[in-house]
């Protein structure tokens, strides 16, 4: 596991692009606790757009506009508790999303969406998807241990990147 951490590290250090910093974080999630489908989400004026950023599915989950986002049980924990959420069944995941058909048709069935949080606030979330039950109390732990830094990272140099700066 120390050189899937390695590698993200040479990743970030050769990143010119502002995709190549969440494709370093892709891989070094891939590798370390897996998701058939990750994406992360820009957010916006204080939590009410969406933009996705980066995805490993750009035909069902391409990289957007600005989306709206509508309050419920997923932005109570996300957005105003600053937690991670969790949903390991399709049932769950339809009562706060309203693309659960899409969900359940790629054979996925729980998710989590970890805040990234940068100068006090929430700038993005880290999204991971599997199949139903993937998300176990360790997977989730060492989520929040092991990728909240590298996420943030990522996010930085991202934003740096995307700004032209280097």
């Amino acid at each position: 596991m120390h050189q899937a951490f390695a590698r993200f590290t040479t990743a970030l250090s050769a990143a010119s692009d502002p995709q190549d910093p969440f494709a370093a974080l892709h891989r070094l999630t891939a590798e370390t606790v897996g998701a058939r489908l990750f994406t992360v989400t820009t957010v916006e004026d204080n939590g009410r757009l969406a933009r996705r950023s980066y995805t490993s599915h750009p035909v069902e989950y391409p990289v957007s506009g600005v989306k709206i986002v509508e309050p419920n049980r997923w932005t109570e924990v996300v957005l105003d508790g600053r937690k991670t959420f969790v949903a390991n069944s399709l049932a769950e995941i339809a009562t706060v999303f309203p693309d659960h058909e899409l969900i359940g048709s790629l054979g996925l069935g729980s998710v989590v969406n970890m805040p990234v949080i940068l100068r006090g606030e929430i700038g993005a979330t880290l999204n991971l998807l599997d199949v139903e039950g993937y998300f176990t109390p360790e997977r989730v732990a060492f989520i929040t241990e092991n990728l909240t830094l590298p996420t943030m990272a990522a996010q930085l140099l991202h934003d740096r990147l995307l700004a032209g700066t280097s």
